[in-house]
């Protein structure tokens, strides 16, 4: 493993001077990929004072190993290991704010962005007419030829969804190459979303036009070893951030999933007390029961799975964060009620006041799952 991972030649003069660049790289099962990642940085930033931060989120394939086995060699190379949280945004977000240098470049672990891109996105931000460059496939010289059909059309959605709601500027908000001015960042970072995997789309949205943004062509490139970690939830945070920003924040992200889930439990619920009133013909109070134990059931299936996947539950975990969701959802069902009785007193309009028991619900599930079920630790 050392000779592996020894660097190719001596470390330069100018690694132990302050860092002009912090490459931030977000991994997952990169084990097979960060060692050539290295290697490409120390070819490509020859000359640079630069340090390269792998955020980890716990590999089971050891990625974090391999980082800290680079580290021992090279005191450029940081590694930051995340247990019991996931997620690349919230990854990009931790490395920033642990970097040192003035400008912040992030890069996927994948091989697929071009990192020989870096010296001339950093000359530009240097010049300090620019606080954000972004490696563009979108624009002249740029290319995104390795998607398949799929997966363009859905990039070329998102874009023009991003570009026409959030009315977004640049041609290429879904690209996860980009660099910043730390200080630019730090001043964004408490409007961003841990979650989801847009992070510049988050940062251009959270900036409101305030960034002074240059895109420069970039050709994306084929991954060499593991899988994407893009999966079908991606869309559903797509949908997401665009809600909350369209809201400028008020509502998260992580709320809007879970009242989204929320949504489809009453749809279970409904379901569920019309097939056991009719299908079994049962008591009402019994439909009732069942169609409220299966609605919570459900609904915490699925916030395990979607809203809580960064902090999912797994194991005799699962067990006990059941049965307390069962508890929360119960003091929540009575606080909906005892709101509803309440607003009704006053306005006796039925819609309004099963609208304002409806809110209390949720808002009381969401903060007590979040506080009780699955709380971070």
């Amino acid at each position: 493993m050392n000779e592996a991972i020894r660097p190719s030649r001596q470390i330069p003069p100018q690694a132990a001077a302050a860092p002009q660049l912090s490459v931030v790289v977000p991994t997952f099962n990169e084990r097979d990929n960060v060692i050539t990642l290295y290697q490409r940085l120390e070819t490509t930033l020859a000359g640079v004072a630069w340090e390269v931060i792998f955020v980890d989120d716990n590999s089971p394939d050891g990625t974090w190993g391999v980082v800290r086995g680079l580290a021992r060699q090279d005191n450029r190379v940081r590694c930051i290991r995340r247990v019991g949280r996931r997620g690349l945004s919230g990854a990009c977000i931790e490395g920033i704010l642990a970097s040192s240098a003035p400008c912040a470049a992030v890069i996927d672990a994948d091989l697929q962005h071009d990192e020989t891109q870096l010296p001339k996105m950093l000359a530009l931000l240097q010049t300090g007419d620019l606080d954000l460059v972004v490696g563009s496939r979108y624009i002249e010289g740029g290319s995104a030829d390795s998607f398949n059909r799929k997966r363009a059309g859905a990039s070329a959605l998102a874009t023009e969804v991003a570009k026409r709601v959030l009315r977004v500027k640049i041609s290429d908000p879904m690209s996860g190459f980009f660099m910043i001015r730390r200080e630019c960042f730090e001043q964004l970072a408490p409007q961003l979303s841990t979650q989801g995997f847009k992070i510049l789309l988050d940062i251009i949205a959270s900036a409101h036009g305030q960034l002074r943004v240059k895109e420069i062509p970039f050709s994306f490139g084929s991954r060499l070893h593991g899988e994407s970690k893009l999966d079908s939830m991606v869309a559903l945070d797509f949908l997401g951030l665009v809600l909350a920003k369209l809201t400028h924040d008020v509502v998260s992200l992580r709320f809007l999933l879970f009242a989204m889930v929320g949504s489809l439990g009453v749809f279970v619920h409904f379901a569920t007390l019309y097939t056991v009133l009719r299908g079994f013909h049962a008591p009402f109070a019994v439909a009732q029961g069942c169609a409220a134990l299966l609605a919570m059931t459900s609904n915490f299936a699925l916030n395990n799975f979607l809203t809580y996947r960064d902090q999912r539950l797994k194991g005799f975990a699962i067990l006990r964060g059941l049965v307390l969701f069962y508890v929360v959802c119960g003091v929540g069902l009575a606080a909906n009620v005892g709101v509803a009785f309440s607003v009704y007193a006053q306005q006796p309009i039925w819609w309004l006041a099963g609208a304002a028991g409806a809110l209390m619900g949720v808002v009381w599930n969401y903060a007590m799952s979040g506080l009780f079920v699955w709380r971070k630790r």
